[in-house]
């Protein structure tokens, strides 16, 4: 649910406006600029951040089931060339956005650490994780500062300058062309423009959030095995650290989208912020985050509780299948709303998806095993038929 909230901008308007709200094909007023802000403190990276960090839990998790029967790590290999697969689908023919794609290249990468200590695991996470965050504010705050100031002005950096500002209009530009696409009803241009122009996204995904992804992973992987996820910690301690590492990185990322609305959301400043300044105020949202969920979530009763639940089971159909919604909602032959739609609208769309969500997933599990793509990926990672109905 909270990914949908992260990716219903680039759903409906043009890539760019994930980042970068000039990009809107509606105005972006006042409010939509607080809601930006909101986003940039409660969902953005943080959503991604959960994924990753249980995306790595879930790769010990399937392990163990899979040591205990005599299995080893090549069924696991297998599974994420599975995932490989779909990804592949997703990004091609049904939304570029697609994050499956190169979780599974680097899920490749942490299966064979998988039988490291927890300890290896948990150390080399949080080293690889603060390396990262040092590259990547070293990486995108001189672009910022070449595009964006006075330093851009001066010297060697007016040849940076006028790259890094030629690239925003490569950008720009090939969001017009996806927007003609789109708007015109060329669902079969639109899978052109990909494989023509965008074949080598993927790979570029994988080296730019690598230094994350990995590290994250690791992190999850190491914090299932010590208990973190099934009352290895202590709770009160738990929800202490919990509530510390939420309020403090909350109170970073506002006052730096306090910063950017000051700047008036420059592309540069956006992507130095987003990606540059807050790798470690993200990492204690997230860990934070998912302290307090622990501790929090075997009290939340209720049939609310229990459709976000069954949600959250069929999380893979609904991750996918609200790709293929989108597409009628926001393509031209179907509701046709793809740049029409301001930032407060979108949110009303996310809402509705939600309720689909939640509206769906019950009463289908109450009835199967699994939810329509968790079956399939299933099967076809053991090669055989498993029961679908209960």
């Amino acid at each position: 649910m909270g990914i949908l909230a992260a990716n219903i901008v680039a759903f409906g308007q043009p890539f760019a406006a994930y980042m970068y709200p000039a990009a809107f094909l509606t105005e972006h007023g006042e409010t939509s600029d607080w809601l930006l802000i909101a986003q940039f403190v409660l969902i953005d990276n943080k959503m991604r951040g959960l994924f990753t960090l249980l995306f790595g839990a879930g790769l010990y998790l399937f392990m163990e089931r899979t040591w205990s029967r005599g299995g080893t790590r090549w069924r696991q290999m297998w599974r994420l060339f599975v995932l490989l697969i779909f990804g592949l689908i997703h990004f091609f023919f049904i939304w570029y956005g697609d994050i499956l794609l190169y979780y599974a290249l680097l899920g490749f990468l942490i299966v064979p650490c998988l039988k490291w200590t927890a300890k290896t695991q948990l150390v080399t996470g949080l080293l690889g994780y603060l390396v990262g965050a040092i590259l990547y504010a070293a990486m995108l705050t001189l672009p910022y500062l070449a595009a964006e100031t006075s330093m851009g002005e001066s010297g060697p950096f007016t040849e940076m300058r006028q790259g890094t500002l030629d690239a925003v209009q490569v950008a720009l530009k090939d969001g017009e062309v996806e927007t003609a696409l789109i708007k015109s009803g060329d669902f079969a241009g639109q899978i052109g423009h990909r494989f023509s122009e965008h074949w080598a996204d993927p790979l570029g995904n994988v080296m730019l959030f690598s230094l994350e992804t990995l590290p994250l992973m690791m992190l999850g992987v190491a914090l299932y095995r010590f208990g973190f996820f099934s009352g290895g910690f202590a709770s009160r301690k738990m929800r202490m650290w919990g509530w510390i590492g939420v309020s403090i990185g909350s109170a970073w990322f506002l006052a730096l989208g306090i910063w950017l609305k000051s700047v008036g959301f420059s592309y540069y400043a956006m992507l130095a912020a987003f990606v540059g300044w807050s790798a470690i105020p993200q990492l204690m949202m997230v860990v934070g985050l998912a302290a307090l969920m622990v501790e929090y979530s075997p009290g939340w009763t209720g049939w609310f509780a229990e459709r976000v639940r069954a949600a959250g089971r069929a999380a893979f159909t609904n991750y996918l299948g609200t790709s293929i919604v989108m597409l009628f909602v926001f393509q031209a032959w179907g509701l046709g709303l793809f740049g029409q739609l301001n930032r407060p609208q979108l949110y009303i769309v996310t809402l509705l998806a939600w309720g689909l969500m939640l509206l769906w997933s019950k009463p289908w599990l109450d009835r199967y095993r699994y939810g329509p793509l968790e079956w399939l990926w299933r099967c076809m990672t053991y090669g055989k038929i498993f029961p679908l109905k209960r």
